[in-house]
């Protein structure tokens, strides 16, 4: 999930210095990188919520598993909630912008 973020640092810096051409790709690869961030967590939200009812039904779990899966998925859904903050005062930025 690092290397996504750092990619997308990099996408977001070409888009920014970049011709038309290269603005398009990185804008596509902007909106790849913030997929990944999504599936990535949507993916560790699942797995916690799996782990937490195999806890809660007697399952074959381990709590410090469950707690460690939990807290991924925690971690995970703040930073994305930070990702889509940060980029939606980007954008609010930018259309306050005069030309």
């Amino acid at each position: 999930m690092v290397s996504d973020i750092s990619q997308l640092g990099q996408s977001i810096e070409a888009a920014s210095a970049g011709s038309d051409a290269g603005k398009t790709k990185a804008a596509n690869s902007v909106g790849e990188a913030f997929e990944k961030i999504y599936e990535q967590t949507a993916r560790n939200l699942e797995k916690a919520d799996q782990q937490a009812v195999q806890a809660n039904t007697g399952g074959p779990v381990d709590l410090h598993d469950v707690m460690i899966s939990m807290e991924k998925a925690d971690i995970s859904l703040r930073l994305l909630v930070q990702v889509r903050n940060k980029a939606i005062d980007a954008y609010k930025e930018i259309m306050r912008m005069q030309v």
